[in-house]
């Protein structure tokens, strides 16, 4: 594995990790000042307690190296269970690693240019992106370079640090927006906008103060237009205003979206661009086009007038005609459209999870075909800058590897937070439930049905996601004949694209034992019934919407008795009675 020389900063945080880990160790420091401090290098406390630690590491915008995938291997096999975990946020995890030994992964991340610094705590989080930024056909700019540029201007930044929450910013490059930027506490979508002459300026279009959780709030646009020499600024201007307004005394009301609840989405503009007018005085300012840009240019990638775009976006149905291994890999994971005559093709990573060996493997899949690789926000993985002529070559050694199925964009592709496996405020194991459906789904012939996504968070926390999927669910303690069991709320609706974002409706709740049950049912019947060319959310409407749909599903709300079926009683993976543990939040999302 090739190391770099680490970064000064970086050694600076590592050894002052080392210290104040060893002051904690001898009961010199304490328990709720290291935690703060743990927290803000990235290390998070698991639900199994003692020193078992999960280590967060930053992918910003989720680009990734091969001597990073081979980092990531190194690390799995030998301070963790042997496999990594993708996040939602581009992150990728590592459980039950020693609180001990945390200082060395820290050197070895930074002995390949990554950190877990700010990747858990109330900081400035993961600096996301679009996935396909920089090949996507539709994007008005590419935004590789802003999203690495915010990441740099925010790492160890003085504002960044003891926020009254977590605050999260993402970029997509058009408005379809694959990045997300609509429920984020600042969200950058790339646009172009007229100029008199007839020409068009590239530029952003910012929305602020969106959020999920139990209280999920749509972003709002903070202006029509911001310029590129002003991204920076405002992005800033964003930051300084909740670090002053934020509430500080209580962290369930504390994130940027209850802003908008306490003064109201016009004073809070006003404010960001009022502390943006006078940022110019500060030591911080960062105006102008970042030298970053300028070198690496954001120019967008384009489309070919020899190839049909590859649609994009959520609800777009993405259809496998071909019988076969490569021809169904082909329909599904394969996108086209750069002028520039390179093509994309995701790697399926079900439930975001990779082992050593496919790290490795995909490090050498990387050098050999000389491609750029990022993970999703969907926890897989994207090949890019390919050629028509590799498309074979990363077939055949993906298929090697068990990561050929044509998965993204497709039912099977179901998103789940860690849920109760780790996590200290997860009541249901949503991992497993995610690969009930999956199994469900394969058994039904439904998995290669396209546009329909599926979401699944442990609890109303939406680490999952669940807000925004077409099939969505939150997990929650039910009671039944006297006795606790995992269940599930059902949300129906969710979409997040086109500048826009809606909300997923409650359908009904489920024993979890159902919920894999009632997915199928709502898959097939979407399947039978879809004109051509409907959305799940067109078909949903016209099928009188998430409370309609529900009503049908009642019969699976059930509970036998515990003697009847004791199953119904027993979350998955478990192996005796269900009980919902919670434990004192660190701030998982």
């Amino acid at each position: 594995m090739m190391q770099l020389e680490i970064d000064p900063a970086a050694k600076a945080d590592i050894e002052k990790f080392e210290t104040q880990l060893a002051r904690y160790l001898a009961g010199e420091l304490d328990e709720d000042v290291f935690r703060v401090f743990r927290l803000n290098n990235g290390i998070y406390g698991q639900r199994q307690g003692g020193h078992h630690q999960m280590v967060r590491v930053k992918i910003p915008y989720g680009a990734m190296t091969p001597e990073q995938l081979d980092a990531c291997a190194h690390i799995a096999d030998t301070y963790s269970r042997g496999w990594g975990h993708i996040t939602t946020r581009q992150n990728i995890q590592f459980h039950f690693v020693d609180l001990e030994i945390v200082p060395q992964v820290m050197r070895e991340m930074a002995s390949v240019g990554l950190t877990s610094r700010e990747a858990c705590g109330d900081t400035v989080r993961n600096i996301q992106g679009c996935h396909l930024a920089g090949a996507c056909p539709f994007e008005a700019l590419d935004i590789t370079p802003w999203a690495e540029a915010a990441y740099r201007h925010f790492l160890r930044h003085a504002y960044a640090q003891r926020l009254p929450r977590k605050f999260k910013i993402n970029f997509s490059g058009c408005a379809t927006d694959c990045g997300q930027a609509m429920f984020n506490d600042v969200g950058v979508i790339g646009v172009n906008q007229p100029r008199p002459d007839g020409t068009v300026e590239a530029g952003f279009r910012i929305f602020i103060a969106g959020g999920l959780g139990a209280n999920p709030h749509p972003a709002q646009a903070l202006e029509e237009f911001t310029a590129r020499e002003d991204l920076l600024p405002t992005l800033e201007a964003c930051l300084r205003v909740f670090d002053h307004y934020g509430n500080r005394d209580n962290k369930l009301r504390a994130r940027m979206k209850w802003l908008v609840d306490t003064m109201g989405i016009d004073e809070l503009r006003a404010r960001i661009q009022k502390e943006r007018k006078f940022l110019l005085a500060s030591t911080t300012w960062r105006g102008g086009i970042p030298d970053l840009v300028l070198e690496h240019g954001d120019a967008p990638a384009g489309v070919s007038t020899s190839v049909t775009p590859t649609p994009m976006g959520q609800g777009v149905p993405v259809m496998v005609r071909r019988s076969g291994g490569i021809g169904r890999w082909d329909d599904a994971n394969v996108v086209r459209g750069a002028a520039k005559g390179t093509v994309s093709a995701y790697a399926y990573a079900p439930l975001g999870d990779i082992t050593s060996d496919q790290f490795r493997a995909l490090a050498s899949i990387q050098r050999e075909l000389g491609a750029s690789v990022r993970v999703t926000n969907r926890q897989n993985l994207v090949f890019r800058d390919l050629t028509e002529e590799q498309l074979p070559v990363l077939y055949e050694r993906l298929e090697a590897i068990g990561m050929a199925e044509p998965g993204a964009e497709l039912a099977r592709d179901v998103v789940a937070c860690p849920g109760a496996d780790t996590c200290n405020l997860a009541v249901t194991q949503s991992r497993g439930l995610a690969a009930e459906i999956g199994r469900q789904l394969e058994e039904a012939g439904l998995a290669d049905v396209g546009g329909v996504r599926v979401n699944i968070s442990g609890c109303t926390n939406s680490c999952g996601q669940h807000h925004i999927a077409d099939i969505g669910f939150s997990g929650a303690e039910r009671r039944a004949h006297g006795k606790p069991a995992p269940g599930y709320t059902m949300l129906l609706g969710g979409r997040v694209g086109n500048a826009e974002i809606e909300f997923g409706q409650r359908a009904t709740r489920l024993p979890a034992k159902a919920a894999a049950t009632a997915t199928v049912r709502v898959v097939q019947r979407f399947t039978d019934e879809r004109g051509a060319g409907e959305t799940f959310t067109q078909w949903l409407d016209r099928s009188g919407g998430a409370g309609a749909v529900g009503t049908t599903l009642k019969d699976l709300d059930v509970f036998p008795t515990p003697d009847e079926n004791p199953d119904f009683y027993v979350d998955y993976g478990e192996t005796g009675p269900y009980v919902a543990e919670v434990g004192e939040s660190e701030c998982a999302t």
